[in-house]
């Protein structure tokens, strides 16, 4: 679906009017929109290489010596200072949102929307939210497990009887272990035949990576991310409702909450409003690929707050939730990295968004998603550490 977009000079600040809950329909997209970029091929062999790296991006402990210099570096006195020093680290462009408990949400940016037309960040743009996806199709899971519903306790067999034989141990695979990463499905993104470069253009070539191959492990055994659970969690999600969970994430999750800047397909976005995406050191846009929710930092924002302080999820839904899944996360996409946490010791959520990923390092040791990932996460840590003071 396309919306209306009001631009202002210098600043790309999405202004859509969303239409009321029951006028709004969500459909699923099976074929992403994919525009061609005539200087991809520079990219596609790295994107193919770090691929299978790819999981889930946590917290940098001993980073490696070229990053060093990011995180000694006197910490600044503010916020702003901090995005605006990102740049020097040769980040494309950053966001940053900050919602602390009594006072404005305050927004920041430093760098670019678009290096091509030279367009300035802007804090309110749109943006690939890679993983961070997951927050919502948990959600969802938990509000109908409470409705009694969604059963945590069935198994991949009952939900999805065809994948008996084809996945192993799908008859003892719970729904609660798909949520909680604990299935043993292989992570079909870590698979040497995933392209990253034209990532879920088509959801049944992507599960038949993992179709009839060992489990990692047995079910419940031990935990281990993969985007598999989440591929079929959504598929069940369809069958149990009858119809697009999308359409439900929205009637359920973002109507209430008022999030009219989130979206799930870049099919429903107007393309310029979507901040461009870059691999470290290359002039390469990564809009065109798909895959990704796209949100404003401030729609995962409020989301965030909502699901951590209890304004989303009834007593009931809420218990389910907190046993099945965490509170928190982060999203990386070719060209897009996210990073969403709540603290809860000083009331404050924040969110950032940073366009460059990829990048090699050196030294004492590497980091996965390349070095604008490592970068991203101690200019994250950085902040966190400003707001603390």
């Amino acid at each position: 679906m396309k919306r209306e977009t009001l631009i202002t000079p210098h600043v790309s600040r999405i202004t859509p009017s969303s239409p009321p809950k029951s006028q709004r329909t969500i459909t699923d997209s099976k074929d992403e929109k994919v525009m061609e970029n005539p200087n991809k091929t520079r990219i596609v062999r790295i994107l193919r290489i770090i691929g299978p790296l790819i999981g889930l991006i946590t917290i940098i402990v001993i980073p490696p010596l070229d990053l060093l210099p990011a995180w000694i570096a006197p910490l600044p006195d503010t916020v702003q200072e901090q995005v605006d020093a990102a740049i020097d680290y040769e980040l494309d462009g950053i966001i940053v949102y900050v919602d602390k408990a009594g006072e404005a949400p305050q927004f920041y940016a430093a760098g670019w929307k678009d290096k091509l037309t030279q367009e300035p960040a802007d804090p309110h743009a749109l943006f690939k939210i890679g993983s961070i996806h997951k927050l919502y199709i948990a959600t969802a899971v938990a509000k109908l497990a409470a409705a009694g519903n969604l059963p945590l306790d069935g198994t991949l067999a009952d939900y999805m009887p065809e994948l008996v034989g084809r996945i192993e141990y799908a008859d003892q695979i719970t729904l609660k272990m798909l949520v909680q990463h604990r299935s043993g499905i292989p992570n079909f993104t870590d698979d040497s035949e995933f392209d990253w470069f034209t990532p879920l253009t088509d959801e049944e070539e992507a599960l038949e990576l993992v179709l009839d191959t060992p489990a990692d492990f047995k079910p419940d055994a031990r935990y281990s991310y993969s985007n598999t659970n989440y591929l079929l969690l959504g598929r069940i999600l369809d069958r149990v409702l009858g119809y697009s969970h999308h359409q439900y994430v929205y009637d359920e999750i973002l109507a209430p909450l008022g999030l009219t800047h989130t979206y799930f397909s870049l099919d429903e976005v107007e393309y310029d409003d979507v901040v461009s995406g870059y691999w470290y050191e290359y002039d390469d846009d990564l809009r065109f690929l798909g895959g990704s929710m796209i949100a404003t930092a401030e729609d995962v924002g409020i989301f965030l707050r909502a699901l951590n302080d209890g304004t989303l999820l009834n007593d009931d839904e809420q218990e389910i939730y907190t046993s099945i899944y965490e509170y928190n996360h982060d999203g990386w996409v070719p060209g897009y990295h996210s990073m969403a946490h709540y603290y809860e010791d000083i009331d404050t959520v924040v969110v950032q968004f940073v366009s460059t990923t990829g990048g090699e390092t050196w030294g004492t040791a590497n980091v996965v998603g390349g070095k604008a990932t490592g970068i991203s996460v101690i200019i994250y840590n950085r902040i966190i550490r400003i707001l603390y003071r």
